[in-house]
Order: C-alpha cells, then sequence, then structure tokens
C-alpha cells in the first residue's frame, strides 16, 4: 500500500500576504464608495444648482431674460393659403458677464470678430459692467452659433426662443405688418389681430387674409418698375373685389423686410396706401359727375356747359391744361378732364350736398377697416365756393389711395360703399351689408363714361387689350410746406375691369415722378401710372378668370354721340 500524503500547511509568510491583500481590498472598496458618494453629491448639487436658477434666478438686466416667455404665434396665409408669417425656433446668443470665466479682453476680440455688429471696446464693456444678462444677437444664424460656441466660454449662452419668420419677406409687408423682439404686434395684421393670433384656442386656425400673393407679386412689380423708371420717390397701389370689399393686393413703396423691420427706414415702414393722405387730383371726377346725377343737377352725358380758358370764382380762377374756349357737353369734360367744367357741376351741386355724399362714402374721416394704420381725411373747415369747385376736381380734400378704392368700387358696382377688409370673405367673415350712395342706374350709366376715358380720353395707355378698363387719370401738384409746387406732382389712375360687368378696381399712384425723354417731359398720370394699371391687369386678370374678349364692350351709345362737338 502506498503512504498517505502529509497535509499541506501553510506557512507563516503565505498567511502573512492573505492577509494584506483582505486589507488592500478593504481600502480600495472604502475609497470606491465615498468616490460615488461624492460624484452623487456633486450630480445632486448640479441638479439642485438647474432647478434653483429655473425658479429664483430670471437671468435677466431689467429687460427680460433667458426665460422671457415669447407667445407662439399663430400662422397667417394669404387667400390660397400660401404661408405669410410663422412662428420658428431661432437660436439666440447671449452673455451672463458674472459667470464668464476666461480672459474678458480675449472674449471681447473673439465675439467682436464673429459678430462686427459691435466693436470689440463695447463688448468688454458689456462683461465688465453691472449687467447679468446681455442679448448679444437674437435670430442667429446656425454658422454664427456654431461659431461662438466653439469659445467654449460658460459665461455664453445659446438658448432656442420662438420667433417669427415672414417667407415672402418684403411681399405684401405692409399687409402682414411685423412682431418685435418679444412676439408683440407692431403693425399690420399682426397688431391688428394681436389677440386671435396668441390665443390658444385658435392658433391652430391660421388667420386667412384677403391677399393673393400672386396678385401681389404682379402689382409691386409693376408699381417698382415705374417707381425706377420715373425716380419717384414713393408709390402705392391697391386692388380689390368691388363686390366685397376684399383687398386682393396692397402695395407701398418702399418696401420694408418684416424680417429685419429695424433696419428698414422710416419712410419704408409707412403705408402710403392706407396711411398717407393725398390730393389725388382728377380722380375725383367721376365722383362730382355721378353725384350730380344723382341730385337731378346732370340729366345726361351731353348737357352742355360753358368751358372758358379761365373761369372766375370769387377773386381766383381755375383753368385747365387743354382749355375748350367753347361750349362743353358732360362727356368732353370728362374725356379731357376739365377742370372748369367740373367746377361749375360742383358748384350746381352745392357745398351741402356735396359734403353729404362724401361724407356716406366714407370720405371725411378714417374708413374703419381693419389695419391700424389708417389716415384721416384732410378737407375745407369752412367749405366755401371755391373749396366746392376744388373738391369737385380732387383738390382741397386729401384721401388715402384706400378711400379712393372703395369709392370707386361703389361707383361701380351698382352704387353700394362697403368697407375695405384685409380678411378672406367665407362663413366666418361674410360680406358687409354696405351703404347705398348711387343709384343703380347712375352707376350703370357711369361704365360708359369711364370706359370712354380709357378709349377716347387722357387715360389710353390704361388699356389692356380685351379687359375693357375703364378709369380715370389724376395729377395733382403737391402741396410741400403750405405751398402748391409747380414741379412736383402725385399722379394717379383709379379704374375698374372688365367695365361690361365690373368686378374689379385698381388705383395705383406714384409721389413725385419725373419726366422721361419716352414722354417727353411730360410727368402726368396718363404717361406714368396709366401704363401700371395696363401691364398689372394684362398678368392678373387671368389669375382672377377674366377671358380677354375684345368684342365685348359697355354700351357707349350715351356717351360717344356727345364726345367731338363742334367749335
Amino acid at each position: 500500500m502506498n503512504a498517505p500524503m502529509p497535509a499541506l500547511v501553510a506557512s507563516p509568510e503565505r498567511l502573512q500576504l492573505v492577509g494584506q491583500k483582505r486589507r488592500v481590498l478593504a481600502v480600495l472598496h472604502q475609497r470606491l464608495m465615498i468616490g460615488l458618494i461624492l460624484f452623487a453629491a456633486c450630480i445632486a448639487a448640479i441638479v439642485l444648482r438647474i432647478g434653483w436658477l429655473a425658479v429664483f434666478d430670471d437671468g435677466a438686466n431689467g429687460a427680460g431674460g433667458p426665460q422671457a416667455f415669447i407667445p407662439a404665434r399663430g400662422d397667417i396665409v394669404d387667400r390660397d393659403g400660401e404661408t405669410l408669417a410663422r412662428t420658428i425656433d431661432a437660436w439666440t446668443i447671449a452673455i451672463q458677464p458674472p459667470r464668464v470665466i476666461g480672459n474678458k479682453l480675449d472674449l471681447a476680440r473673439d465675439l467682436a470678430r464673429l459678430m462686427p455688429e459691435r466693436d470689440e471696446a463695447d463688448y468688454y464693456e458689456m462683461l465688465t459692467g453691472d449687467k447679468k444678462f446681455v442679448y448679444l444677437r437674437r435670430r442667429a444664424s446656425p454658422g454664427i452659433v456654431e461659431a461662438v460656441n466653439a469659445l467654449g466660454e460658460p459665461g455664453v449662452q445659446l438658448t432656442r426662443e420662438p420667433d417669427r419668420l415672414y417667407p415672402q419677406t418684403a411681399l405684401a409687408a405692409h399687409v402682414i405688418g411685423y412682431t418685435d423682439v418679444d412676439g408683440n404686434g407692431v403693425a399690420g395684421a399682426e397688431r391688428a389681430f394681436d389677440d386671435y393670433l396668441v390665443d390658444a384656442k385658435t392658433r391652430g386656425a391660421p388667420l386667412e387674409l384677403s391677399i393673393s400673393s400672386r396678385i401681389q407679386q404682379a402689382l409691386k412689380a409693376e408699381l417698382a418698375g415705374a417707381m425706377e423708371k420715373y425716380s419717384a420717390i414713393g408709390a402705392a397701389g391697391v386692388i380689390m373685389d368691388i363686390h366685397s370689399g376684399e383687398v386682393l393686393a396692397l402695395t407701398s413703396l418702399p418696401q420694408l423686410n418684416p424680417n429685419v423691420a429695424g433696419e428698414g427706414s422710416q419712410d419704408a415702414r409707412f403705408n402710403r396706401a392706407s396711411l398717407g393722405v393725398y390730393e389725388l387730383g382728377s380722380t375725383f371726377k367721376p365722383f362730382t359727375v355721378a353725384m350730380a346725377m344723382d341730385a337731378g343737377v346732370v340729366k345726361g352725358f351731353g348737357q352742355m356747359y360753358p368751358c372758358p380758358e379761365k373761369l372766375q370764382v370769387g377773386n381766383r380762377s381755375i383753368g385747365d391744361t387743354h382749355p375748350f374756349g367753347r361750349a362743353c357737353s358732360v362727356a368732353e369734360i370728362m374725356q379731357e378732364s376739365s377742370n372748369v367744367g367740373t367746377a361749375q357741376i360742383a358748384m350746381q351741386l352745392g357745398a351741402e350736398r356735396q359734403r353729404a355724399f362724401l361724407d356716406k362714402m366714407g370720405f371725411l374721416d378714417r374708413l374703419g377697416h381693419e389695419l391700424p394704420e389708417q389716415g384721416r381725411t384732410l378737407y375745407p373747415k369752412n367749405w366755401t365756393e371755391m373749396d366746392t369747385a376744388t373738391v369737385g376736381f380732387g383738390h382741397s380734400i386729401a384721401v388715402t389711395p384706400m378711400h379712393l378704392a372703395a369709392g370707386y368700387a361703389a361707383l361701380l358696382n351698382g352704387g353700394i360703399h362697403r368697407q375695405p377688409t384685409i380678411l378672406k370673405v367665407g362663413p366666418q367673415h361674410p360680406v358687409a351689408q354696405g351703404t347705398r350712395v348711387f343709384s343703380e342706374d347712375t352707376s350703370y350709366k357711369m361704365r360708359a363714361l369711364l370706359r370712354m376715358v380709357v378709349t377716347e380720353g387722357t387715360g389710353r395707355k390704361a388699356d389692356a387689350p380685351g379687359y375693357r378698363v375703364g378709369g380715370k387719370t389724376g395729377s395733382a401738384e403737391k402741396l410741400i410746406n403750405g405751398r402748391y409746387s409747380k414741379t412736383t406732382v402725385i399722379t394717379t389712375f383709379a379704374g375698374v375691369f372688365p367695365m361690361d360687368e365690373p368686378r374689379y378696381v385698381i388705383v395705383v399712384m406714384l409721389d413725385e415722378p419725373k419726366g422721361t425723354k419716352e414722354t417727353f417731359g411730360f410727368r402726368t398720370a396718363g404717361w406714368n401710372v396709366a401704363p401700371v394699371v395696363s401691364g398689372t391687369i394684362s398678368r392678373i386678370a387671368p389669375m382672377l378668370g377674366v377671358r380677354p374678349d375684345e368684342d365685348r364692350e359697355p354700351d357707349l351709345d350715351s356717351v360717344l354721340p356727345f364726345l367731338f362737338s363742334e367749335e
């Protein structure tokens, strides 16, 4: 048999080694636990600090800070659903000077390099001043945000906040308006419908405007071209549905980009179409004739008036650009835009009836449409006989182009005056009932008279083949420092189409156009704004479903026999 193996007995040295290992492991375990506890404590401290800042630290300099609430506004769309205004999440760059840990002078140099709208000294003053929080840039581009973030400075804050975006840029800017940096409506529809746009219950439903982006673009392009061609200082235009009062386009030039409204000039922010008031000259003459017809003063377009070269009214005289020097018919007075003839019709009508008609048409006060930018009419205080005569041909009374558009709509739609609206007509916004200001018979007869002005008179260049345009030119000397200038004018054309079945009114205006070689030096409306009407109507009529038809015309038999009277 084999002898049993002897038992293994641990040596003292081996037992000592095992004990040491156990002590080392215990120490390591203890240190690990302490580390975990410290790490957890740090995390807890950070979380508590973030919570504290979120609840108690407004991070502000007295004018709002990174926690400032900016409401997410509802969209604004045109009549076809095209987005005109939308709220987006934009980057904001801010600085909290007390939290800057790097060299402030170096940081100021870096910020001036990346955002040169301020210089190094300005940034250094911000970093060393008393303010706890300062916005550096709102609506910052992603490239700038990335570059600033690469600086690695904890005192710089990069946050997202709601911001208003106008994807069509300057298109219809004076209708849409714009907001301030805190999201409050400042102008246009943004201001008019501020409560609607921020109301949580309605935010899901966009605000539908009556504007058509396509029609707006056509009007703007034609007006801008004329403004440049004739070196005008400004321009305005309105296109309106004469039956519903819907404003399909409204342009004021120079234009404003609402995305950077603060960078626009005061002139660009000014709405010439609805806020500016002007003496719009001979465009008023059709109103005088229509008033006189409704009052029974004018029995027909063949009624004759003496038309001398000068008409004496009190101690002043009235003259014509192309004087007749003979008796002339009402049709001829309109065809040649005679001040002398129109003044006599107005004086026959009388101040009281003239003023009452204009008041019913809304010409003596603000119009009352939705835009907050509304001009107040300027008119004679005492309304003398001379005032009656001059108001009859569009002087001594200053109105907005929007007033004029609403007036022509009433003149040609059957005689009903309605307030213009920038909201799309529908179940939630029905057509206004309106007020009768002219008889249907007078409204019908005026179609032929205004069509004749375009085919035979001063508005020939406004005609758009096949679309039966009717209307009236107006050229008025501009009132500067209380005196009429002999060298500056406001030129206007107010028209309606198609004249055999009127549907749309168009008013265009140029402020201080200059004569050119092409116009033989003339700066009157027939030469510069009438072509704008022709070009615009030719572009927009197909969009509006108006088919060209050169065989259709309003009945001109009531007008043409009374033209070209013998000397």
